[in-house]
């Protein structure tokens, strides 16, 4: 069974009914690498979903998450190459659930901030629990190593967030 540190998930505040979610990581490259990681297509397949993104403001951002049949298709809303990427994690007549990627160099590489923005009627532990499966996933992918959904790390972060939740 994995375990998940509650120190460890996504800083999580209340905004206008919803959810801000923060996550933080570290990586031992630089900005550049990391960002080829978030926008490029053949490096998107191998930690999120097959797809691409237009990288300028008013651009399609696409993924296709074939095995559950979610299509994600929405517009990029903010673009500042190797530092600043801004697209709705939603399909078309969904509610907007911004996510906006920051990168910023330090020291040892990069430092990654993921920030969503979810809606009253969100399932905020499931959507958090997916992006920290699916940042376990990216952190393998720069490594050279993909892997595949961790379905146990899901479940275990899951619980986590609905125990940080019900305080």
């Amino acid at each position: 069974m994995v375990e998940i540190a509650l120190d460890e998930l996504a800083h999580l505040t209340r905004e206008g009914g919803g959810y801000r979610a923060e996550f933080t990581r570290d990586f031992e490259y630089a900005p550049q690498e990391v960002w080829g990681a978030l926008t490029r297509p053949e490096q998107l397949a191998a930690w999120l979903a097959p797809g691409s993104i237009d990288l300028r403001i008013g651009g399609r951002a696409r993924l296709d998450f074939v095995d559950s049949g979610i299509v994600i298709d929405s517009t990029v809303s903010l673009c500042d190459p190797d530092h600043m990427l801004e697209y709705s994690w939603s399909g078309p007549g969904q509610p907007e659930r911004p996510v906006t990627w920051t990168l910023a160099a330090v020291l040892d590489g990069c430092q990654l901030s993921l920030v969503l923005h979810l809606p009253p009627d969100e399932d905020v532990a499931r959507s958090c629990a997916g992006w920290e499966a699916h940042l376990t996933m990216l952190a393998a992918a720069l490594e050279g190593v993909p892997i595949r959904f961790p379905f146990e790390e899901f479940k275990a972060a899951r619980e986590a967030y609905k125990a940080r939740l019900a305080v």
